[in-house]
């Protein structure tokens, strides 16, 4: 790792102050991708800015929207009462992230910025008619994830919280890689009044996405069975050591059945 300054500022205000000041600064939460990249030299920055103490981990359920504070770590989601009382889906997508050690350090805000293709965090987001606000705007999920590893996030822009509506009935299932816990495919159903949205990660070639097949079959009833028929082209889909794409194109329908079987049973 080179030489760095490390700054712990008391406000997210001072943070995006400091982040301003220089394309040399960078801030970290929980660290679980920036960390092992400095440490390789693959990156170097001249101030690392800590968001510890900026007071951005708090959950909050306010008029049937829940409010995730980006500092939020996977463990304080997964452990959360309101937020299990009103989507487990969501507790149990975050139980299932990473190990122990990652899910403890890990945090929601950090998990989006960064916005792995096979990370679980965007597909919630995406399905739950997520909104993200960070120092300087709201933006809808639609519109902050951009590409593999790409968000619409400014140079000197912090993501502060991440708001989420209440679905009717929601579930995530996941194919994980046995080694990293990433999503090979991960697929979030949400059900409301008006819609049906389902969202995919681990699989598309431009990261996470919205699957308007699947959509409109569960709109028509919202059962396993209406998925029985569906075959998914490949067209746009990932291919890599560990799955073809025709292969992640199966799972992605697998993977949403079993996602509407478990919502319909809670």
């Amino acid at each position: 790792m080179y030489s760095l300054t490390y700054i712990k500022p008391d406000s997210i205000d001072k943070a995006a102050s400091l982040l301003a000041e220089s394309d040399e600064h960078k801030v970290v939460s929980g660290g679980m991708t920036l960390l092992p990249t400095l440490k390789q030299r693959l990156a170097r920055v001249e101030k690392l800015i800590g968001l510890e103490d900026c007071g951005l981990n708090n959950i909050a359920l306010n008029s049937g929207i829940l409010t995730i504070g980006a500092m939020a770590s996977h463990y304080d989601v997964s452990h959360s009462a309101d937020i299990n009382a009103k989507n487990p889906a969501l507790v149990e997508l975050a139980s299932h992230i990473g190990d122990r050690q990652v899910r403890n350090r890990g945090t929601i805000g950090g998990s989006l910025a960064n916005n792995d293709p096979s990370a679980c965090y965007p597909a919630a987001v995406m399905a739950l008619k997520g909104t993200i606000l960070t120092t300087k705007r709201e933006i809808e999920a639609e519109e902050f994830f951009v590409d593999l590893f790409e968000t619409c996030l400014e140079e000197d822009e912090i993501i502060k919280s991440v708001s989420l509506l209440i679905p009717e009935a929601a579930a995530y299932e996941k194919f994980p890689n046995p080694a990293s816990r990433y999503a090979m495919v991960g697929v979030f159903v949400a059900k409301f009044p008006s819609e049906i949205r389902v969202a995919v990660t681990g699989a598309g070639e431009n990261g996470v996405y919205r699957c308007s097949e699947i959509e409109h079959a569960l709109s028509n009833s919202f059962s396993a069975d209406s998925l029985s028929d569906i075959t998914l082209s490949a067209e746009g889909l990932m291919s890599d050591i560990h799955a073809e794409a025709d292969y992640r194109a199966h799972l992605i329908v697998e993977m949403a059945r079993r996602a509407v079987n478990k919502a319909s049973s809670r």
